[in-house]
């Protein structure tokens, strides 16, 4: 029995290791190209270690546009639709969670429907709403989709009941804490980890927004990062060296918040599974 745990054990880590070369290797590649001149791109066979580094595609990518508004911009979209999310996530999760209302469990089974429905199916819609309020080629336009996640809502509730059992409610407001103060005194700190969890999910998630930002940014001061790199790419042609510095740059803030936040995402995934 316990070699064959053993061996079970050693072909899911061969397995789970493949899987994980498979998809660094992308991202290596990326980093090499980033440093290699459009020759050596283009020789034949290809290297994967660049046999001089070249740092001038990364002057490139600022030389070629304005890359450091388009960094902001994205900065900012991400960095406030995930700060949005997190934050309505939490409550309505914890409404739903911990609340009975009538028809609270059918407008929460509308919340997960929409999380089905493909962008592509009410994306026109959204736009012709957005130019109604006049908000296209403006920073609300861009954001405001990305202020609200019914996965989160789903998340955060799931979260609430498996880790804010109903008896310590009940016993905070014995003790006479209000509803708002059981939810920031006792609810956010119990929440960091999955709060940490999510907030990375929606950060992610708006800094690579892509089709949303073309259908409604026409002026280029208000272009994100995803945007800018698709000019390296014409009909004919693509400047793979540039291209690469920069979706190198574009990774960087990624990796900080996941550095940062890794400790709350590994707590997250380890209470979930725990349960």
């Amino acid at each position: 029995m316990k070699r064959r745990k053993r061996i079970l054990d050693a072909l899911t880590m061969l397995v789970l290791s493949i899987g994980a070369v498979v998809m660094v290797i992308p991202f290596l590649w990326m980093v090499a190209t980033a440093f290699k001149t459009p020759a050596e791109i283009n020789a034949w066979p290809p290297t994967f270690i660049p046999k001089q580094f070249n740092f001038n595609n990364f002057a490139a990518v600022f030389e070629t546009a304005p890359f450091h508004i388009y960094f902001l911009n994205s900065l900012k979209m991400a960095s406030l639709s995930a700060v949005a999310i997190v934050f309505t996530s939490l409550i309505a999760g914890f409404i739903f969670a911990k609340y009975k209302y009538f028809g609270l469990t059918f407008v929460f089974s509308l919340f997960l429907a929409t999380a089905i429905v493909p962008f592509e199916i009410y994306m026109i819609p959204l736009y012709m709403q957005m130019q109604q309020l006049g908000l296209l080629n403006k920073f609300g336009g861009l954001v405001l989709p990305y202020l609200v996640m019914s996965f989160g809502i789903f998340f955060m509730r799931q979260n609430v009941i498996q880790q804010i059992p109903d008896e310590m409610l009940e016993s905070a407001r014995v003790e006479g804490a209000s509803e708002w103060g059981i939810f920031f005194r006792l609810v956010i700190p119990l929440m960091i980890a999955p709060m940490s969890a999510l907030g990375i999910f929606s950060f992610i998630e708006a800094w690579n927004a892509f089709v949303w930002p073309l259908l409604v940014v026409g002026d280029k001061s208000m272009f994100t990062m995803e945007l800018g790199l698709a000019m390296f790419q014409s009909s004919f042609s693509i400047d793979m060296s540039v291209m690469s510095a920069g979706s190198v740059i574009s990774v960087i803030p990624i990796l900080v918040v996941f550095i940062f936040l890794r400790r709350h995402i590994i707590q997250s995934v380890s209470m979930t599974g725990s349960k």
